[in-house]
């Protein structure tokens, strides 16, 4: 079984394996032209829609390869799930979510951000949306291919716009649309690190700092996991099956609620059972949290794929209903084979292309273990439920990012803070225990966050750990060590900031182009 999860990680991410997978992505494109062509058959503008279709294919395809690390990078990052297997469910839950509940119509001018009345004619709009869908595509290959996870709602959320005023000029933007997806850039990432960093030190608080942490286990983890049970119940109700089943916030929650408490029963039993022969270490206690990871990533994908899935045939439904219909429309009904596209091609992306994003989420910027992981992926179901209550416009890229970003900062000030009061209690003692304290010090510098907390505690009740300045310098530079990555960072915030305008400027672009061939 490792054997073979270790030969599918190897072909999903050598650099030798690489022309393959274009290979076979430019293949699944290949078909959709084909297939396409036999269904519009006789139909006016038959060649245009084939056109869209590859085109919305291409869309699905970096749909699927940079957003959905976000739901499955943490479990990998963890350890929860191989980086095979997480690309195996992946991909099961994002087709199953966007053909299940991906739903019959889907709004096609994402957000409401243009007027299509203002639009001339149905072939202009055909034009605006075929630029719309290949600019956020062509933004989204190359976010992939940086490395940086951005938010593909705003990648064709600028697509439009661009393309938008390119064929309608600046009037036919809503700028009080354009306002609060600006906010969401602000709004996403903060609220989902804060509540994953308040997660973390909850859990640490009541878990992981505790000296006997079996019993604290007993006692917190069933109702840590019946809470994610209630936010993935409530969530997946609001946000995942809203196109199937119809219900409103209340009910959702019951929903919500009720799962919690199934779930609860089983965590006590299991965490019980476990007990007897659990370590007691903050490893242990990870371990509790691998089942959980693996439903959260399951889950998360399916509730991406229900709702992401439309950036890439909402454009491709509209261009479809407009040939046929020979109208301006703004909402679609959405043909089997456009949901197809969608469903196949977020799966074949992911499978081909989405591990470099996987690792990226889940390892490169900080690490994380299987609590660490929960958190985010705790914080990332509450943080859309609350959003979508206020009315405010939140990206899933950025709120799973902000987590991971959030749970990094909020251990690298907890060991800065540590090492602060390290240096108080040494402060207070003479320097004739150096030696006899010195194993004292190489404990501390190997030990993790958690492992600190409960050596400080020790050296408060016995009054000791004097050591020389020297000794002190040295370990204020182990505390600057930084735990999430600068680099990476500026890398990530910086995409997000110009997807919008980037995505916009080439799907402007792109329309005129497209206009100066078709006529």
């Amino acid at each position: 079984m490792a054997s073979n999860s270790g030969f599918l990680d190897t072909l999903l991410t050598s650099p030798s394996t690489e022309r393959y997978r274009v290979g076979f992505s430019l293949l699944f494109l290949l078909g959709v032209f084909i297939v396409v062509g036999q269904i519009s058959e006789g139909l006016p503008n038959s060649m245009l829609l084939m056109a869209a279709a590859v085109i919305g294919g291409y869309m699905a395809i970096n749909i699927g390869a940079n957003d959905v690390a976000n739901n499955v990078g943490p479990a990998v990052g963890s350890g929860a799930l191989t980086l095979g297997s997480a690309v195996v469910i992946a991909a099961i839950f994002e087709a199953g979510g966007a053909l299940i509940a991906g739903g019959d119509v889907v709004s096609t001018i994402k957000g409401g951000i243009i007027a299509a009345d203002r639009l001339d004619d149905a072939q202009t709009f055909v034009w605006l949306m075929t630029a719309a869908l290949l600019a956020g595509a062509l933004w989204l290959n190359l976010a992939t291919w940086m490395g940086a996870p951005v938010s593909t709602t705003h990648s064709i959320v600028g697509g439009v716009l661009g393309a938008g005023i390119a064929a309608g000029g600046w009037a036919i933007a809503d700028w009080a649309v354009m306002g609060k997806i600006v906010a969401s850039w602000v709004i996403s990432p903060v609220m989902g690190g804060v509540l994953a960093a308040l997660f973390l030190y909850a859990l640490k608080r009541t878990v992981l700092y505790r000296d006997n942490l079996v019993a604290s286990a007993r006692t917190f983890v069933p109702w840590l996991v019946a809470i994610m049970a209630w936010a993935f119940g409530t969530y997946l109700m609001v946000k995942g099956v809203k196109k199937v089943i119809k219900v409103d916030f209340m009910e959702a929650t019951l929903v919500g609620l009720g799962l919690a408490a199934v779930i609860f029963v089983a965590m006590r039993a299991l965490v019980s059972r476990r007990a007897a022969t659990m370590e007691n270490s903050s490893a242990g206690v990870n371990e509790l949290f691998t089942w959980p990871m693996i439903f959260a990533a399951a889950l998360l994908s399916f509730a991406h794929g229900a709702n992401d899935v439309a950036n890439a045939i909402g454009p491709l439904a509209a261009i479809n209903d407009a040939l046929s219909a020979g109208a301006v429309v703004t909402s679609a009904a959405i043909p089997l084979w456009v949901m197809l596209v969608g469903a196949l091609g977020l799966a074949v992306g992911l499978m081909l292309f989405g591990p470099r994003l996987i690792k990226t989420v889940g390892s490169e910027i900080t690490e994380l273990d299987k609590t660490r992981a929960f958190c985010v992926a705790l914080s990332a179901a509450l943080t859309v439920i609350i959003a979508s209550q206020l009315g405010l416009p939140v990206s899933s890229t950025h709120i799973a990012v902000g987590g991971v970003f959030g749970v990094g900062f909020l251990r690298e000030y907890l060991k800065s803070n540590y090492a602060t009061q390290l240096h108080g209690i040494m402060d207070s003692h003479d320097d004739a225990e150096r030696e006899r304290l010195r194993p004292f010090l190489d404990d501390f510098r190997n030990a993790s966050v958690e492992e600190m907390e409960r050596l400080l505690q020790r050296a408060k009740k016995k009054k000791q750990v004097p050591l020389s300045k020297k000794e002190r310098k040295r370990l204020k530079k182990i505390y600057r060590e930084e735990m999430v990555k600068r680099s990476h960072l500026t890398r990530i915030v910086a995409a997000w900031i110009i997807t919008v305008p980037a995505s916009a400027l080439m799907a402007a672009t792109l329309f005129f182009t497209i206009r100066g061939l078709l006529i």
